[in-house]
């Protein structure tokens, strides 16, 4: 592997940070205004440099390797410092840019009063991006995310973590459904009922199905919907119980039971570690956990 130094080289690093946004050649070429076999070209000689792979072949996909998230987090860190320092020594007025990630669910429900309270208040620029829990680790792991808002069980080594808000998984059902007049609902009565729940492969419905398996019963097929308002808007249209976090906002003539047996999620804020200072950042972290947590 050549000296560190030498991998200090803005072209390389710009080529890697197009391509790691875009995990694609061609639409990352277009992008920064190269062929598509320059930019390979530059990808390739970036790794060389290294000594390390920085993406492999998923099934049809690419992704980036664990040493490509951290030359990508390297490079999108080291690009915005040099913009900001020949800003600076041009005289231009510098405003800081600070990258939000979460899930529709946490904008929706949880950082609403948060984010209004930075904008107001803060002179830098928000930039919110709507991804869900593994989406959102990765772009805050590959520096596309100064911070993610999301329910994570086991926190990646390289992240850092704040608990925001720990909340009841409830059932969501019409205010005439039966199950309504009790205080609680247990897992069997809930087996029982039609489900409204996300489409196959989501953590959420696989969650509850491996609940509803320890019963020794199986998940029937559920009515899918893509994100709480649609799940709820269908539970409110009376088509079936939805299962949501207990923090969503319920429509009109909705009501919610907790189900003790499916426990409590938790939202925490995560952040790099060993991510170089960042003050806009660490004013959006402090909001957030003052208005959420």
């Amino acid at each position: 592997m050549q000296s560190a130094i030498s991998i200090v080289d803005g072209e390389l690093l710009r080529a890697f940070a197009a391509f790691a946004e875009t995990l694609n050649f061609t639409a990352a070429a277009k992008q920064i205004g190269l062929s598509q076999p320059a930019l390979h070209e530059r990808v390739a000689r970036l790794g060389e440099r290294l000594g390390v792979s920085l993406y492999e072949r998923s099934g049809r996909q690419l992704a980036l390797t664990r040493a490509g998230e951290k030359v990508a987090a390297y490079a999108r860190e080291t690009l915005a410092h040099a913009a900001r320092f020949a800003g600076q020594l041009q005289g231009e007025l510098h405003r800081d840019r600070v990258v939000l990630a979460a899930g529709e669910g946490s904008f929706l429900y949880l950082l609403g009063p948060a984010i209004a309270r930075f904008h107001r208040r803060d002179a830098a620029e928000l930039e919110l991006r709507t991804l869900g829990a593994p989406d959102a680790c990765d772009a805050v792991r590959t520096g596309a995310a100064h911070l993610a808002v999301a329910v994570v069980d086991l926190v990646p080594r390289d992240l850092l973590a704040v608990d925001l808000l720990e909340t009841p998984l409830v059932v969501a059902m019409k205010k005439t459904h039966p199950l309504a007049k009790r205080r609680k609902v247990s897992l069997a009565a809930l087996a029982d009922e039609p489900l409204i729940l996300p489409p196959a492969g989501r953590s959420h419905r696989d969650f509850v199905g491996r609940a509803i398996a320890r019963l020794g019963r199986e998940l029937a097929a559920p009515i899918e919907a893509d994100g709480w308002p649609l799940i709820l808007s269908f539970a409110a249209a009376g088509l079936g119980l939805a299962v949501v976090n207990g923090c969503c906002a319920l429509p009109r003539g909705v009501v919610a039971r907790p189900v003790p047996e499916l426990g409590t999620v938790r939202y925490r804020l995560l952040r790099r570690r060993g991510a170089p200072p960042h003050e806009a950042r660490d004013r959006l972290a402090a909001v957030i956990r003052d208005v959420v947590a």
